[in-house]
C-alpha cells in the first residue's frame, strides 16, 4: 500500500509516469524504506495505464460488490419492541455488566 501511495500522490503532483526510482525517493523522504521486488511489480503492473481510469473502474466494481450489516440492527430493535415491559430490566442488567467490565482495569489507568 505505501509503494501506491507513493505512486499516487507522485500522479497527483503531475508525474503522470513515476519510475522506481521515483517512488523511493518519495518513500525515503519520510523514513521508509522501499521494497524492491513489490516496487517493481506495482510500476509493470501500472505501466501505460491512466490512474484516475483505474480509481474511477475499481469504483464501480466496488459499488456492486454487496456489503450487508445493517439486518441485525433492525432485527434487535424489532425483539426489543415486541418484548414490551420486559426490555428495559434487560437493558439495566446490560448497563450494569458494561460497568463492572469497565472497572476491571487490571491495576492501570490509561494515563498512569
Amino acid at each position: 500500500m505505501k509503494h501506491l501511495a507513493a505512486y499516487l500522490l507522485l500522479g497527483i503532483g503531475g508525474n503522470t509516469s513515476p519510475s522506481a526510482a521515483d517512488v523511493k525517493a518519495v518513500l525515503e523522504s519520510v523514513g521508509i524504506e522501499a521494497d524492491d521486488e513489490r516496487l517493481d511489480k506495482l510500476i509493470s503492473e501500472l505501466k501505460g495505464k491512466d490512474i484516475s481510469e483505474l480509481i474511477s473502474e475499481g469504483s464501480s466494481k466496488l459499488a456492486s460488490v454487496p456489503s450487508g450489516g445493517a439486518g441485525g440492527a433492525a432485527a434487535g430493535g424489532a425483539a426489543a419492541a415486541t418484548a414490551g415491559g420486559d426490555a428495559a430490566p434487560a437493558a439495566e442488567e446490560a448497563k450494569e455488566e458494561e460497568k463492572e467490565e469497565s472497572d476491571d482495569d487490571m491495576g492501570f489507568g490509561l494515563f498512569d
